[in-house]
């Protein structure tokens, strides 16, 4: 059974915004001679890591909606800044526009079940996009988005 994982993009503005920054990570790996590859570095290592792999995605909560998703390739122990034990995610470099679904903000990431996901956006786009942001929260809760 497959299990995704939740997490807020913290000083991200919009998903080009993440797909710029992630970007620009992948190169700096690249340029400090490291391998390339997309690591979001947590504290703790989820428990549940063999449902994660390969099929589960993390969903990126962006300005108060989950509005992206990226596969997780593999979980990694790693070292923090700090010298401390860390779990390394590998991600796909490829992010996916999901349907915009409102999310409080949180500390960590959570576990999301697949049935609780939202969609991919069919053709990558959201009709909500080019909405302001507030207005599209208000009509999505109402069931019109």
């Amino acid at each position: 059974m497959t299990v995704h994982l939740i997490k807020l993009a913290v000083g991200i503005d919009g998903f080009e915004h993440l797909v710029r920054r992630q970007a620009d990570r992948m190169k700096q790996s690249r340029a400090s001679g490291g391998d390339g590859r997309l690591r979001h570095v947590t504290r703790a290592t989820p428990r549940r890591s063999d449902e994660i792999v390969g099929e589960g995605s993390i969903y990126w909560v962006i300005k108060g909606a989950v509005r992206a998703r990226q596969r997780i390739v593999a979980v990694e122990p790693a070292v923090g800044q700090d010298g401390e034990a860390r779990c390394a995610l590998i991600l796909d470099p490829d992010l996916i526009p999901v349907s915009a679904r409102p999310q409080r903000a949180f500390q960590g990431w959570r576990y999301l079940e697949a049935a609780d996901a939202p969609p991919d956006t069919i053709g990558g786009n959201d009709d909500a996009a080019e909405l302001p942001a507030h207005m599209a929260e208000e009509l999505r809760e109402l069931g019109l988005l």
